[in-house]
């Protein structure tokens, strides 16, 4: 086995470089900021950047290219290819334009309708340019990209900020980058709300974690003083928007004495239809008031687009029916003061062109994408505009909450922006400029009692410094590989990726184990079989994780004892957890996916050797549920005889520790301590009083708790202080009792 801080420093989570190891002088017209993000992303090899409109994702995706080793194919929206080349010009990098194919020049630049088109082999570096695009097309087309074109070695996406709470987006760049598959994500850092599987939440003790991770491939700037850098010339104009609100006509509302709001998408459909010439006839008017002014009007609908031409004088319209010529010439003519007044929609044009030549924008009806409305505003919006840009939202009375709905969109996606950068910034800033930040620190504790001693700590370094063969017995519930439930330690065991890590850093304690249990004496461990998911393990079914438990304790030298299995209600589990199985339209719909609750077990493993201080003596007390314990006369004879049982029926699960909570505001489950009655049991039937019981996963102190009671010392080591800080009193109250039996 490797060292155990070696194992905790593989235990991290982050995308390693695999780019250049030196990096060339880049071309002194790049700003500070972005000269520094593109040494980064060179050195990466593999990277993204979510770079706020204005920020310059071109001269720094162009110079990325030109600085890789090897043919690089450049990807872009309709239009944004020409606009692309020119910025190489300026910058005096080479681009060629691409339509068929073919390869042209160190730098090859296409557009994505285009990219099958390509052989991948060709070339040593590929540049998605807003690349967030890609969820615009196909799961067919996606996967293209991802398994033809995320095997070139040098790999660049770029876009702006990514979509509100769309995690998708980001796990999109992740498999494309190679840092990690949307599906390992997800279940890595993220986790259901109840039975609600399509809805992802970040886990919260994965927050910080998450946010180091993205932070080892992509870099995120919405102003150069995100990153510690001088704003300079990059701030933003003020942006006007107006909302303007036009009358119905009542001849459409039905039942209805006035106009009704739309309650439903076909019911808002219907009433943006109805409503066409009475909006365009408004936007015509507000375009009236600097008719010598550019004009871009964004519409949702072909029929908008039809009427908006026909009203308003010198209007020119780009749709999706056009041809891609007409389409990048019409859109570039706008651009060079050609076209005065555009219209179009945010799909086809609402992608990486720069329009800051125009300050004025109308928005005829608005759909409920937000992303859409961000991109088309921000084409005029953006670093480099010299005005304030007036925006008009034109929507009918009927159309809804639509223009709300917008806005709380708007809400979350600033609120998202905010603490992705609060959560990127410092991480971003030590990548980006080689700034110092602080790590979390490993803090430990020994606390002391009458007869027992707690260790805050890790339980590996913990039993470590314990003396060989001291130990009597241990008792204890392991965790399992759940990242995130109770801290974002790489100390926590349960904070591993897979199983088999897992197996790795519980395997050290086992070993720990063997040495400090005295010979003859017992472990018992407290566990389930672990529900799979599709999500996590690609099937549903049931893992065997106690008999790899059992396993890992063999592999040490130690011998399986005995188990028994502690019933538990199905009905409960099936409440608490939705688990397919359990439900019983799964038996009407088809009962080959229905299953059995999970029990628990309680599994015995013995130390070889032979014992040199017998457990010797009668039971005089039960653990258990009285009311179904019946006394013969022979007490000891009817306690064992229901020990004994391979199958406990009589364990009480709510006779539990939990007299004061541990949970803090990010567990992501509630404190479940081992039952008090399976503790109870396992101290009586493998220790005397006297003797000294081990806990290594402590948690809020049930194991020691039940142990002084009756009698014995106590040894505990728990990693999360506030789990430890509980423990501490429940120790310091079993103290104060005698050693009583109950």
């Amino acid at each position: 086995m490797m060292n155990y801080n070696e194992f905790l420093k593989n235990k991290v989570i982050f995308d390693r470089d695999t780019g250049l190891d030196v990096i060339p002088e880049l071309n002194n017209m790049l700003y500070d900021f972005q000269s520094d993000i593109v040494s980064w992303a060179l050195r990466r090899g593999r990277a993204c950047i979510f770079a706020d409109c204005g920020m310059g994702k071109t001269p720094m995706q162009l110079e990325w290219a030109s600085n890789v080793p090897g043919d690089v194919l450049i990807v872009a929206p309709l239009a944004v290819s020409t606009q692309t080349i020119r910025e190489g010009q300026k910058f005096g990098v080479d681009v060629v334009q691409s339509r068929d194919g073919t390869k042209q020049g160190n730098i090859t630049i296409t557009n994505y309708e285009q990219l099958e088109k390509f052989n991948p082999e060709d070339y040593a570096g590929i540049v998605l340019d807003e690349s967030s695009i890609l969820k615009a097309y196909t799961g067919k087309y996606r996967n293209m990209i991802m398994e033809s074109f995320g095997k070139i070695q040098y790999r660049l996406a770029c876009t702006a900020t990514p979509a509100p709470n769309d995690f998708m987006e980001l796990g999109n760049h992740a498999e494309f980058v190679g840092a990690m598959s949307r599906t390992e994500m997800l279940s890595m850092f993220f986790v259901h709300d109840g039975g609600e599987t399509q809805k992802w939440r970040l886990k919260g003790h994965a927050q910080s974690e998450f946010w180091k991770w993205v932070c080892s491939w992509a870099v995120m700037i919405r102003r150069p003083s995100d990153l510690g850098y001088d704003d300079g010339k990059f701030i933003l104009p003020d942006l006007n928007v107006e909302n303007i609100v036009v009358n119905a006509d009542n001849s459409n509302t039905g039942d209805y004495l006035f106009s009704m709001p739309a309650s439903s998408l076909q019911e808002r459909q219907k009433a943006r239809s109805d409503t066409i010439i009475t909006r365009a006839e408004k936007c015509a008017e507000i375009i009236s008031t600097a008719p010598d002014q550019p004009w871009l009007i964004w519409c949702n609908l072909n029929s908008e687009s039809d009427v908006i031409k026909k009203t308003i004088e010198g209007c020119v319209e780009v749709k999706g029916s056009d041809s891609a010529e007409y389409k990048e010439n019409t859109m570039l003519g706008f651009s060079e003061g050609k076209v005065q007044k555009l219209v179009t929609k945010p799909k086809i044009a609402g992608f990486g062109m720069n329009w800051q030549h125009c300050n004025n924008v109308i928005f005829m009806g608005l759909s409920d994408s937000y992303e859409q409305y961000y991109q088309a505003i921000r084409r005029s919006w953006r670093f480099g505009q010299k005005k304030t840009v007036n925006c008009y939202i034109v929507t009918a009375e009927t159309e809804g909450a639509v223009v709300a709905n917008i806005e709380r969109k708007e809400k979350d996606a600033d609120k998202m922006a905010e603490e992705m950068v609060k959560n990127m910034k410092a991480i971003n800033t030590e990548n980006i400029k080689g700034m110092k930040r602080t790590k979390n620190k490993y803090k430990t504790k020994e606390m002391q009692g009458k007869n027992w001693t707690a260790y805050l700590g890790d339980c590996v370094e913990t039993t470590a410094e314990i003396e060989s063969n001291s130990i009597d017995y241990s008792i204890f519930s392991p965790p399992f590989a759940s990242l995130y439930t109770y801290s974002n330690s790489d100390r926590d065991m349960g904070n591993c990726k897979t199983d088999d890590e897992f197996s790795d850093h519980f395997q050290y304690l086992v070993k720990n184990l063997y040495r400090v249990m005295r010979p003859g004496r017992n472990v018992s461990f407290h566990c389930m079989n672990l529900p799979t998911s599709k999500a996590r393990d690609g099937y549903i079914g049931i893992r065997d994780f106690r008999g790899d438990m059992i396993k890992q304790f063999q592999d040490e030298g130690f011998i399986f004892h005995s188990e028994v299995c502690i019933w538990k209600d199905p009905v409960t589990a099936m409440q608490r957890t939705k688990a397919l199985g359990l439900l019983h339209k799964q038996v009407k719909k088809d009962s080959c996916m229905s299953r059995q609750g999970i029990p628990d077990y309680f599994v015995t493993m013995r130390k070889p050797g032979d014992n040199d201080k017998p457990v010797a003596g009668e039971f005089n007390w039960f653990a258990g549920d009285e009311q179904t314990f019946q006394n013969t006369g022979n007490l000891s004879i009817d306690i064992w005889q229901r020990y004994a049982s391979p199958v406990w029926m009589d364990i009480r699960p709510n006779r539990t520790l939990q007299k004061q909570s541990a949970r803090e505001n990010n567990d992501e489950r509630h404190i479940c301590p081992l039952q008090l009655d399976v503790i109870e049991r396992g101290v009586q039937l493998w220790s005397i009083e006297g003797d000294t019981v081990l806990s290594p996963f402590m948690g809020i102190g049930s194991e020691g708790y039940i142990s002084v009671k009756l009698g014995r010392k106590f040894i505990g080591c728990e990693l999360k202080e506030s789990y430890f800080n509980v423990a501490c009193n429940n120790l310091h109250e079993a103290d104060s009792f005698n050693a009583e039996l109950f």
